[in-house]
C-alpha cells in the first residue's frame, strides 16, 4: 500500500483500483494517444496519401503501443523538460507525437514523419483515445464487477425466494414480501440500467481544428473526409463490446454527450447499489441479517462484542463519492466556449477516480455479501409479532362478498393498538358472513400472506 499517496484510490484501496490503472491511468492515456496517431499513420497510408507500408512496417508502428515505463517517462519528458534536441513543449498530445517521430526516426519510416499527426488537431488524438479508454474500463473492469454484484444479489435472491419477512413501508408494519424478492428487486433494477449502459455508442470524432476538416480537405480536396473518418472509428471495434460511433458534427471538441450518457447511467447503478447498503444496514441493526466474525478483525476500538457493517458504509460512502463526480461531469462536459475553450481536459483526467470509487463500492459491497448469514428465525418471529397485516388481506376479501365499511371496521381493530392473531380471529368469527368464507379467513396468516413474491424472486 502506498502511504504517501494523496487519494485513497492510490492508497489504501489501491490493491482494488490497480485493474483500473491499465485503462485510466497517465501512461494508460499516452498508451492510447499512441494507438490513435498510430492507426492514423497507418490509415493514411492505406488510403495512399504517401506510399504504401510494409507489413513489417505496420508492426513497427504498432510496436510503440507497447509502452514501457521508461518509454512513459521519455514522454513526460518531452512535454516537461525536453528530452535529445527536443525542447520542452508544455504539450502533453504534442510530445506524443515528438516521441512517435524520435522512435520512428530510427527506422525505415524516417522518410515519412511528417505524416505522423497530418492535418488533425490534439483534440481528435484526445477525444478517440479517451473513448477507447471509456469502452474498456467499462468492458474489462466496471460491467463485469456489477455483473459479479447482480450475480450475488440473485443467489441470495433463489436461495431466499420463500422466506417470508415483514415489508416496512414509511418505516411501519406493511403486507409480507420475502427475503429473496427484495433481493431481486435490487438485482432487477441494476439489470436493466446495465443493459442501457451496455446499449450506449461511445461518440468520437476525427474532423480537425474546428470540425470541418479544413486542413484535410485543403491538402487533398478530392478524398471523401467523413467516409474515412468514420470507418477509421469503426475500425477500433474489433472485439469491443462497448462500442464507439463516429460524431460527424462537432466543433473542436466531440461534445461529451454520449459520456454524459454513459455517467449517468452508472450514477443510476451506484444510487441502486447505495440504496441496497442502506437496506442491508437496517436489517443487519435490526438483527435479520447477521454478519461472521473474521479471525483477528476488530469492530470497535473499545466495544468488544461489536461487528459492524463497515463493508456496506464503506461502499456507501465510494458509492457517493463516485456519484458527486459524476455529477459534475454532466454539467460541466456538455460545456465548451465557442468551438473549444480547455476547461474539459483537466476534467477528463478525473474519469479514472470516478470509475475507481465506483469499484471500490463494488468490491466492498461484494466482500459485504460474502460476509452474511441470514438469521430466519428472528425474520420469521418479527413478522409474527405483526399480525395486523393481514388485515388488509381480510377487508379485501370482505369486500369481495359484499361486506359493508370492512376497511373502517378493520381500521377500527387493528390502528395505533398491539394486537394478536387470536384477536384478528375472533373478529373474523364474529362476523355475519359464511362459514366458507370464514374459513378462508382463518387461514390467513402473516407467513403465508407473501402474494407472489416466491415467483417473482425466481423471474
Amino acid at each position: 500500500m502506498p502511504l504517501n499517496s494523496i487519494s485513497p484510490i492510490d492508497g489504501r484501496y489501491a490493491k482494488n483500483t490497480e485493474p483500473l490503472s491499465a485503462f485510466m491511468s497517465e501512461q494508460a492515456l499516452m498508451k492510447y494517444r499512441l494507438m490513435v496517431e498510430g492507426e492514423y499513420f497507418i490509415a493514411l497510408s492505406d488510403l495512399k496519401l504517401f506510399r504504401k507500408l510494409s507489413g513489417k512496417e505496420k508492426d513497427v508502428v504498432r510496436s510503440l503501443y507497447e509502452l514501457e515505463d521508461s518509454d512513459a517517462k521519455i514522454i513526460s519528458d518531452i512535454e516537461i523538460r525536453g528530452y535529445k534536441d527536443i525542447k520542452a513543449t508544455d504539450h502533453d498530445v504534442k510530445a506524443v507525437e515528438y516521441y512517435i517521430k524520435d522512435r520512428l526516426g530510427e527506422t525505415s519510416l524516417k522518410d515519412a514523419l511528417e505524416w505522423v499527426h497530418f492535418a488533425i488537431t490534439s483534440e481528435d488524438t484526445n477525444n478517440i483515445a479517451y473513448a477507447l479508454m471509456l469502452s474498456d474500463s467499462l468492458q474489462k473492469v466496471l460491467i463485469p464487477k456489477i455483473e459479479e454484484v447482480v450475480s450475488g444479489l440473485d443467489a441470495l435472491s433463489k436461495k431466499y425466494k420463500d422466506l417470508p419477512m415483514l415489508a416496512r413501508t414509511h418505516g411501519q408494519s406493511a403486507s409480507p414480501t420475502t427475503f429473496g424478492k427484495e433481493m431481486r428487486v435490487f438485482s432487477s433494477r441494476v439489470e436493466k440500467r446495465l443493459e442501457g449502459l451496455k446499449s450506449i455508442r461511445i461518440q468520437a470524432k476525427l474532423n480537425g481544428a474546428t470540425g470541418n476538416y479544413n486542413a484535410h480537405v485543403a491538402a487533398f480536396p478530392k478524398v471523401n473526409w467523413m467516409a474515412f473518418s468514420k470507418k477509421f472509428i469503426d475500425g477500433f471495434n474489433k472485439n469491443r463490446t462497448q462500442k464507439l460511433e463516429a460524431n460527424l458534427v462537432t466543433t473542436q471538441i466531440e461534445c461529451h454527450d454520449n459520456y454524459v450518457a454513459v455517467f449517468d447511467t452508472i450514477r443510476s447503478i451506484n444510487t441502486i447499489l447505495l440504496d441496497l447498503n442502506q437496506d442491508m444496514w437496517r436489517y443487519i441493526s435490526d438483527d435479520w441479517v447477521v454478519q461472521k466474525p473474521a479471525e483477528g478483525t476488530v469492530g470497535s476500538s473499545t466495544m468488544p462484542h461489536k461487528i459492524n457493517p463497515i463493508k456496506f458504509e464503506n461502499s456507501e460512502g465510494n458509492l457517493g463519492m463516485a456519484n458527486s463526480m459524476f455529477e459534475f461531469f454532466a454539467r460541466k462536459l456538455p460545456v465548451s466556449r465557442l468551438q473549444r475553450d480547455l476547461s474539459d481536459s483537466t476534467v477528463a483526467r478525473n474519469f479514472g477516480s470516478a470509475f475507481a470509487h465506483s469499484l471500490v463500492a463494488y468490491e466492498y459491497l461484494l466482500k459485504g455479501l460474502r460476509m452474511i448469514s441470514i438469521n430466519e428465525d428472528k425474520i420469521k418471529e418479527e413478522l409474527r409479532n405483526h399480525p395486523e397485516v393481514i388485515a388488509e388481506a381480510v377487508q379485501t376479501i370482505l369486500r369481495r362478498e359484499g361486506e359493508k365499511m370492512p376497511y373502517e371496521k378493520l381500521k377500527k381493530l387493528t390502528r395505533g393498538k398491539k394486537i394478536t392473531l387470536t384477536d384478528i380471529h375472533d373478529f373474523i368469527k364474529s362476523l355475519q358472513i359464511s362459514d366458507k368464507v370464514k374459513r378462508e379467513l382463518l387461514k390467513i396468516t402473516p407467513e403465508n400472506y407473501t402474494g407472489l413474491a416466491s415467483k417473482l424472486a425466481s423471474k
